[in-house]
């Protein structure tokens, strides 16, 4: 499994986050990984346990900063606030800003990218181009995009 598919299980399983109470989710988190992984007799297809590890390892390490997260996302999304913000774009906000701040593994035009062709996927019409600029204003300003 590539890093796009770990990416895109990551946000799949942070996905979970916002229809779950806190308590919940260590048995949400352990149901998702189980359905994911690969099955022994099988070559190609489902995660690996490396895949399983780092998958988990990263929705823990996401999930313990989300309200300092969204916290930052609500500094720099103006005139929205995480809680009028849809659940798909807000999920990927996180996964997106985490990489970003926190993941230096990830270039930050990589991590922009990646969340906005998420959010094509399985967002709106325009999920994409909001998650666009939400994450750019996360860019530090000697490491902004040029038009």
């Amino acid at each position: 499994m590539g890093r796009r598919e770990q990416r895109e299980q990551i946000f799949r399983l942070l996905f979970r986050v916002e229809f779950n109470t806190p308590e919940e989710m260590p048995w949400q988190r352990d149901f998702f990984l189980e359905q994911i992984k690969l099955p022994p007799q099988e070559e190609g297809l489902g995660a690996r346990e490396k895949d399983i590890a780092y998958i988990a390892d990263k929705y823990e390490r996401i999930r313990e900063r989300i309200p300092e997260i969204d916290r930052m996302i609500d500094e720099k999304a103006q005139g929205w606030s995480v809680g009028r913000m849809g659940k798909v774009e807000l999920t990927l906000l996180r996964l997106g800003a985490y990489e970003i701040l926190y993941d230096g593994d990830v270039p930050d035009g990589v991590a922009i990218n990646e969340a906005v062709e998420l959010a094509k996927k399985y967002g709106q019409d325009n999920s994409g181009a909001f998650v666009n600029a939400v994450l750019a204003k996360f860019l530090r300003p000697d490491q902004e995009e040029k038009p």
